[in-house]
């Protein structure tokens, strides 16, 4: 079963590194992400 994640941080470099770190992970998938929380929010709608 794969974990979806919604990366979301306000600087790029962050979401960057944290996308790196989770991609290398086999049951994680990153499928957004989002520079603040609103962002976040809409990137659930879909």
């Amino acid at each position: 079963m794969t974990i979806r994640v919604i990366i979301a941080d306000d600087q790029q470099l962050v979401r960057a590194g944290f996308r790196k770190i989770i991609e290398a992970e086999d049951d994680l998938a990153v499928v957004a992400e989002a520079s603040n929380g609103l962002e976040a929010i809409a990137a659930t709608r879909y």
